[in-house]
């Protein structure tokens, strides 16, 4: 696990956006934190997994996530992730209807201004540089938000399940095989699941599954092996259960990337 850049502590009104690039191995994360400064963290690359306190988001390059200032996260990876990050200073408002962690869909826009900053000298005290950050911001308050996360629960045998999914999402979990790590009994996951987080434990990780497909359509696999690779037995019932939860077949959502 690696360390938060310390980019995001830096508090300076002057510099209100500054930026840091990221390159995740597969398998790494960067530790649990918060730090004061909000976040845009996108990924130019790859597929990211971001936890916190409320949610878990699995964030294909289509999309990135806001992480306001102070809000406890943590992110992962389970291949290589090339990350573009904007840190804003607290003194600029940004998203204020977004209390909590949030994802959002990135624009051509968003995308390019993202790029550039970070092409830009760190740090920087340019007046030019500093004009586009102010433009992402107006930018950032006018991304879409997405619906597309998980509730996490607050009980800590139910956060230890989940924690141990986010970071093993090719395992094929049996809430049985699970309990022992939680140190409670089925009985008690299955009603930690419908009260914490109103689904059961079936309907998390077939979403959470879905919400990993994403992954694999990214890296260009198609929808029959993303079927058989997320447990369905059949091309058909895993594009109706993914229309059926993103609101698009796979097919529109390779067309996007």
């Amino acid at each position: 696990m690696s360390l938060p850049s310390d980019i995001a502590f830096i508090l300076d009104p002057a510099r209100p956006v500054l930026t840091h690039a990221r390159s995740m191995q597969a398998e790494t994360g960067v530790l649990p934190h918060a730090h004061p400064r909000g976040q845009l963290l996108w990924a130019k690359q790859g597929v990211l997994r971001v936890t916190s306190e409320q949610a878990v988001w699995v964030v294909p390059s289509t999309h990135g996530v806001w992480i306001p200032g102070n809000c406890n996260h943590q992110v992962s990876c389970e291949t290589l992730v090339e990350t573009r990050n904007l840190y804003i200073d607290p003194t600029y408002p940004v998203r204020d209807q977004d209390t909590q962690v949030v994802m959002v869909a990135m624009t051509a826009l968003m995308r390019e201004i993202v790029l550039r900053l970070n092409d830009s000298p760190k740090c920087s005290g340019d007046a030019s540089t500093a004009r586009l950050g102010l433009v992402a911001i107006d930018e950032l308050n006018s991304l879409s938000a997405a619906d597309l996360s998980l509730p996490a629960g607050t009980d800590p045998r139910l956060r230890r399940i989940i924690s141990h999914m986010v970071s093993h999402p090719d395992t094929r979990h049996i809430l049985g095989e699970l309990a022992s790590l939680a140190g409670a009994s089925v009985r008690t996951l299955e009603r930690l699941f419908k009260s914490e987080t109103g689904l059961t434990f079936r309907q998390w990780r077939t979403r959470f599954k879905l919400m990993n497909a994403l992954e694999a359509l990214d890296r260009g696999e198609s929808s029959t092996a993303v079927a058989y690779t997320v447990g369905y037995k059949s091309t058909s019932s895993f594009v109706a259960a993914f229309k059926a939860e993103f609101g698009y077949t796979p097919q529109v959502h390779a067309r996007r990337l």
